[in-house]
């Protein structure tokens, strides 16, 4: 349990909170490359961490974002016109760069100098396969780890989002838990491999011939290891199947708010939980192939069935119940809401209530990766309060450093998993053409 202090530390990340303060220190996804493609008027109102603020392209290609109330009397840029170098106001027609500098007051007279004194806010934006990635903080601008989804070439990268109604902390920390998708994720049949393109847990464990969703349906008690790595840690989930062999399935909790997972055997997940403001929240994936190059149409049509443009909302909510279906639950799937695990896990974080109360909770030890990063994000407050440099905020001399991180799901020997894993993911590069050498 934690108190209600302690809760609010890990939770609130409005400007000026702890765990706000330290989330500005890092590189955010703000929005989809596409939501600002082929368009021919590129400019999004959007919140982050509780901030009002106007994402844009201007006439140069650049990508901009800004405080959203115009600095003039207040009124809203998402309605301004992009001309001459950014974007103007349509109330009295001041105009602003990506940098937030003050370009031009037309109203004012000849002469006057009113715009050299104007600054409004702007942090700066950049792309990183398919998405578009905001630094809020102070100081210097962090670098990218190396990481797959951030070298792997476009052909091999699809990159989607989808709102969440509750606070961030919650998705992050269903991300960790592998505990739940023997439950959560159950299903009663085992579809063909060959129909599971794009979607999780419905391919087959490598070096095995049994189904994802079999091996989560008949091991539900894993053992889990944590293991403290550069980069936030690695989480070992071990499923014994048999004397001599067991199901390998290896995690990472990318610091400070993103885990990476395997999906298939080729395809890898980076998802990100970022905060509009402390009660919703958007997630963000980049899927990476080590295979043939992604299938975008496919991927982009399957999300799209489940989410609702322009906001990226769920079709299934808690409006509607999350298509849950009494027979279905009988029959087909533990939970009764269809195959797509991403709804499942939006009805567990969302039932949680909008901001969970920790005050009531009683982890396990199948939580031991949850206890865990709560102990690093809390140290990581402490490191950012006390002036220091909490973990992954990288130069560019370390974060060349920071490569991968393996993620595997495999069946290999029960007496060698540690090297199991390590041979699987090495294989793994060595067959992707992208990824050799690296």
């Amino acid at each position: 349990m934690l108190s209600q202090e302690q809760n609010d530390l890990i939770t609130l990340t409005g400007p000026g909170t702890a765990a706000g303060g330290l989330l500005r220190r890092y590189w955010q996804p703000v929005a989809l490359a596409d939501e600002l493609a082929g368009t021919n008027r590129p400019v999004k109102p959007v919140k982050l961490m509780g901030e009002s603020l106007v994402l844009f392209r201007d006439d140069k290609g650049r990508y901009g974002l800004i405080e959203r109330a115009c600095p003039h009397r207040g009124t809203d840029l998402a309605y301004g016109r992009l001309e001459n170098g950014g974007l103007r106001c349509a109330f009295h027609g001041w105009l602003f760069d990506i940098e937030g500098r003050c370009l031009e007051t037309p109203a004012e007279p000849d002469g006057s100098n009113l715009c050299a004194n104007i600054k409004q806010k702007a942090y700066p934006v950049v792309e990183k396969s398919g998405i578009l990635f905001a630094y809020m903080g102070p100081g210097e601008l962090p670098a990218f780890p190396h990481f797959d989804c951030f070298v792997a070439p476009d052909s091999h990268t699809f990159a989607f989002k989808g709102m969440i109604d509750c606070n961030w902390l919650q998705s992050l920390e269903v991300g960790i838990d592998p505990a739940h998708t023997s439950f959560l994720h159950r299903f009663f049949h085992d579809e063909d491999p060959k129909e599971g393109y794009g979607k999780l847990f419905r391919d087959t464990s490598i070096d095995s011939e049994m189904p994802m969703t079999k091996i989560m349906r008949e091991f539900p008690r894993p053992t889990i290891e944590v293991e403290p790595t550069d980069f936030g840690f690695r989480i070992v989930t071990l499923r014994q199947i048999s004397e001599r062999s067991s199901h390998v399935r290896v995690t990472n909790l990318m610091f400070p708010n993103a885990f990476i997972l395997p999906m298939s055997r080729e395809i890898v997940i980076t998802q990100w939980h970022v905060p509009v403001d402390d009660t919703r929240h958007y997630w963000y994936a980049i899927f990476t192939s080590f295979g043939a190059p992604v299938n975008k149409d496919e991927m982009r049509r399957q999300r799209l069935e489940l989410y609702e443009l322009p906001d990226y909302i769920p079709r299934k909510n808690k409006t509607n119940d999350y298509g849950f279906d009494p027979h279905e639950q009988e029959h087909d799937t533990f939970t009764g809401m269809g195959a797509d695990i991403n709804v499942h896990d939006q009805w567990a974080c969302e039932s949680m209530g909008t901001i969970q109360d920790r005050t009531r909770e009683h982890l396990g030890q199948s939580d031991k990766a949850i206890s865990a990063y709560r102990r690093l994000l809390r140290q990581a407050i402490d490191d950012t309060r006390s002036g220091g440099r909490p973990l992954m905020v990288l130069d560019a001399g370390s974060a060349p450093n920071l490569t991968g991180p393996a993620a595997i799901d495999g069946v290999g020997p029960t007496d060698d998993w540690q090297g199991y894993w390590h041979k699987t993911d090495l294989t793994k590069r060595k067959a992707a053409s992208w990824a050799n050498g690296r």
